[in-house]
């Protein structure tokens, strides 16, 4: 009898100590390599009142979207083009800014380069609403909902889209028009966007090609 319930402990602490732990780590730095990156959120057609929508087109410059410095943001240039030009053939206000002390207008990149009285934010911190008009800006055109692009990801769409959520806005964020310098920072902003409290139900995520007007 004795053997038996020796043998059984045996297989039993056997058992356990074969079983995946589920104990969680200390600390998230130690669990960080065997963390699995959730599925990815859905991207949504999604339709604009051009009248009651702006177009975002935040610091893209000849000294941050550039093949050289920021080669992911360079690629997406084509498609902000056609993105910008259906907004203009729409009427649509097109609002851009520039990072970083002592930029200007005149350091955007000439493919998406403001016209007209298209107005550019001074530089800024990455919530654009902070320290500036933009918020009375869009509010006196009857601009309820927002297009937002922009380089780098992880600051200006991120911070800026929390913020445009958190005042009453929709917030309209093509994945493919915006950037950083590695995928993971575009991961982790485009999951936020989508899952924070608060902010998930003001955010479509979409493409520049499921943008209807």
């Amino acid at each position: 009898m004795k053997d038996h319930q020796a043998a059984l402990g045996a297989a039993l602490v056997a058992l356990l100590m074969a079983a995946p732990s589920t104990a969680r780590a200390d600390n998230v730095l130690a669990e960080w390599a065997g963390v699995k990156p959730p599925a990815p959120p859905e991207v949504k057609p999604v339709t604009v009142d051009p009248k009651r929508t702006a177009l975002l087109l935040f610091d893209f410059t000849n000294q941050t979207c550039t093949p050289e410095r920021r080669p992911r943001c360079a690629a997406n240039v084509p498609r902000l083009q056609k993105l910008l030009a259906a907004a203009r053939r729409q009427g649509m206000f097109v609002v851009y800014s520039v990072p970083g002390a002592g930029a200007t207008a005149r350091d955007i990149l000439g493919a998406l380069a403001p016209t007209g009285d298209e107005p550019v934010l001074p530089p800024l911190g990455p919530d654009k609403f902070i320290g500036s008009d933009f918020e009375s800006m869009l509010r006196g055109r009857g601009v309820d909902t927002v297009i937002l692009t922009g380089t780098a990801a992880h600051t200006t769409v991120l911070h800026t889209g929390g913020g445009a959520a958190l005042r009453g806005f929709k917030v309209v964020v093509p994945v493919d028009g915006m950037a950083s310098n590695e995928a993971f920072s575009e991961l982790y902003t485009t999951w936020h966007l989508a899952n924070a409290a608060r902010i998930m139900n003001q955010v479509t995520l979409t493409t520049v090609d499921m943008i209807g007007y």
